[in-house]
């Protein structure tokens, strides 16, 4: 949640992280469940269309990230970040590697979404919030 918070005042992204135990037994596949929690927590819902959700169902090793319009950043990148965290879960290695992460995720948001010259993104409103929703 603070590695979040903090990063969040230099762009105007906004990143939810939803971890399930499982993927719930109505939805076929990660990326369909990953849609939904999209929708249902309102990612979607942020001015400049710029939120960003890191899903993740532990007990079916799925991890889907999913950027709103706004985010212009290679879907490459995005899965680079997805393997790397699956390799880390593989080695057990859990927070380390989900604190590792969300700062690859908030640097891409960074890279991608600059402050205008004059404007302060602290001041932009958390439209999401920082903590992990489990589900």
């Amino acid at each position: 949640a603070a590695a979040i918070a903090e990063s969040e005042t230099h762009h105007p992204g906004e990143l939810l992280v939803v971890l399930e135990t499982h993927l719930p037994d109505h939805v076929p596949d990660g990326v369909t469940r990953a849609l939904e929690v999209f929708g249902r927590q309102r990612v979607w819902d942020t001015p400049e269309r710029t939120g960003m959700l890191l899903y993740i169902a532990l007990g079916n090793r799925c991890i889907e990230l999913i950027a709103d319009r706004g985010i212009d950043v290679p879907d490459a990148t995005w899965d680079g970040v997805c393997r790397k965290i699956q390799e880390g879960f593989r080695r057990g290695d859990y927070l380390g590697t989900l604190e590792t992460g969300i700062d690859t995720i908030e640097a891409e948001l960074k890279a991608a979404l600059p402050v205008a010259d004059g404007a302060d993104a602290a001041a932009d409103p958390n439209r999401l919030p920082d903590r992990p929703v489990f589900t």
